[in-house]
């Protein structure tokens, strides 16, 4: 909303500073942040006045990781409101509503209601179950079906969003993707990033540090996107309006910098499926949006490693009898070898870091 200030500039000159995508994406960044840090003391309180604790796994479930894992017991969850909260605001704040923004935006909240209720159900319950997987997933597909609907009835994105771009081509894939394709790729993206970031939610700080880099490299693209020129120069493909994209990535930056603050070791709350099935989803929509989806598999190289882990962790547990892992996701795997989660997390940052910028590369090897 504050973007239209700048259409005020014949009052007051320095308003069409407001037309730059740089600084409203700074500003949106910055009051992400601020509204985290002054909403985070008060929703932790209450969280924990409510006594909003999601139960563990027992030691009978999961061995001598429950130990580990004892003292976070007492720790609130549903966290992920803050950063719901957060993002949704400051978005709506700085960034100039189109059909790319609004679609995030709904995805978003749709993932954060789906994430809610599956942590109300585990806190109410007190059992580490919630919602039944195949809930979860009709729900991840109604919210597919709900944003291609959109974007496939507003012209401005209905030629673009149907054309396939893959990484280290200079040219369109394919021009008209066929919506018996179409529907499966978007939900196969929003799915399969949703679940995995919530499959690395298991220590302190890991996935709201990672979701960092991702979110930093995202808003790269999408501003690249948004830029003819750019496009043009890195032969990727130029999206009118995706660049309004870049200002939400920058507050989802912020939020989740601020989550960190919160969670990192030892965690004063969870985000819970409220937050990590949510910026899952978020950033799956911006990488389909900005036609960047195979580069999340490099990005996001750190959640597609801990979602491969349990994959060939049941696979091989099926097929032979044997696990691979002492426990996955893969990061339950080094706790349990010794290593100390505050070790594993700013390891797998580091990580993280790397796969972003290999990601970004991939903009200009073509």
């Amino acid at each position: 909303m504050l973007s239209y200030l700048a259409d005020l500039e014949g009052f007051f000159g320095p308003l069409r500073l407001f037309r730059y995508l740089t600084l409203r994406s700074a500003m949106a960044g910055m009051t992400a942040m601020g509204i985290g840090f002054i909403l985070g003391p008060w929703l932790i309180a209450h969280l924990r006045l409510l006594r909003a604790r999601q139960s563990l796994r027992t030691e009978s479930e999961v061995g001598n990781l429950a130990e580990l894992h004892a003292e976070k017991a007492e720790t609130p969850t549903m966290g992920g409101l803050m950063i719901a909260a957060s993002i949704i605001v400051s978005t709506l704040l700085w960034a100039r509503p189109n059909v790319y923004v609004l679609t995030a935006l709904l995805d978003y909240g749709g993932l954060t209601v789906l994430g809610f209720v599956d942590d109300y159900l585990k806190v109410s319950k007190r059992n580490s179950r919630g919602l039944p997987g195949r809930w979860k997933l009709a729900g991840q597909a109604l919210l597919t079906g709900l944003a291609l609907l959109i974007l496939l009835s507003v012209p401005e994105s209905a030629g673009k969003m149907r054309e396939l771009w893959m990484p280290f081509h200079k040219e369109v894939v394919m021009e008209q993707m066929p919506l018996l394709l179409l529907l499966p790729f978007l939900f196969l993206v929003l799915a399969g990033s949703s679940n995995a970031i919530n499959l690395t939610d298991g220590v302190d700080g890991l996935a709201i540090g990672c979701t960092v880099t991702a979110a930093l490299a995202y808003a790269i693209m999408a501003y690249v996107a948004g830029n003819a020129i750019m496009a043009d120069y890195l032969f990727i493909s130029f999206v009118p309006g995706v660049g309004e994209l870049t200002v939400l990535c920058a507050a989802l930056l912020g939020a989740s910098l601020t989550f960190l603050w919160y969670n990192a070791h030892p965690a004063e709350v969870f985000m819970g499926d409220t937050g990590s099935l949510a910026l899952g989803g978020l950033i799956g929509m911006v990488a389909f949006m900005v036609h960047q989806p195979f580069a999340l598999v490099i990005v996001g190289g750190i959640f597609v490693c801990e979602a491969l882990s349990v994959i060939l962790q049941v696979g091989s547990f099926k097929l032979r009898g044997k696990r691979i892992f002492k426990m996955s996701p893969i990061h339950h795997h080094f706790e349990l070898s010794g290593l100390h989660e505050n070790k594993i997390v700013i390891r797998f940052w580091i990580i993280s870091l790397i796969f972003a910028m290999v990601g970004l590369a991939t903009l200009k090897l073509r």
